[in-house]
């Protein structure tokens, strides 16, 4: 089985090394010691904290739609009908294009926070290199 560093878990949790140590300090995210004496959380750990971090937080009320990205709009480039929207959600850049009146309705400028709602019936999963050499 995978385990992951505390950074490692940090980055795919989208927060900071020293909130997943308070989390590990806590109790709240079980990590284990390695030969090194570092900690180290297992990947079915890991994978199960996201799971209810997401179930508790996500605060989404009724939807379908369940890939939601939280981030900042970095860009609006608006015509006389479209718009296109740029949003930075942790290391993740989505894009969408929708009318200008969205758009203006939403108040959508650069600095002000929104959410990505992304539905869609295909999804292409990757592995990148790096994860395949992971601990076991």
């Amino acid at each position: 089985m995978a385990t992951f560093r505390i950074s490692e878990a940090a980055a795919l949790l989208g927060v900071s090394a020293d909130t997943v140590r308070r989390w590990v300090d806590a109790g709240r995210l079980s990590a284990r010691r390695d030969g090194q004496g570092h900690r180290r959380i297992a990947g079915a750990d890991l994978a199960a904290f996201a799971r209810a971090r997401i179930e508790t937080e996500d605060g989404t009320g009724h939807s379908s739609a369940r890939n939601r990205l939280r981030g900042i709009v970095t860009e609006v480039v608006r015509d006389a009908v479209m718009a296109q929207v740029e949003i930075a959600a942790g290391p993740f850049r989505v894009v969408s294009l929708m009318s200008r009146q969205a758009a203006d309705e939403l108040g959508l400028e650069p600095g002000v926070v929104a959410v990505a709602v992304i539905k869609s019936t295909n999804v292409v999963v990757e592995i990148p290199d790096h994860s395949r050499n992971a601990s076991h």
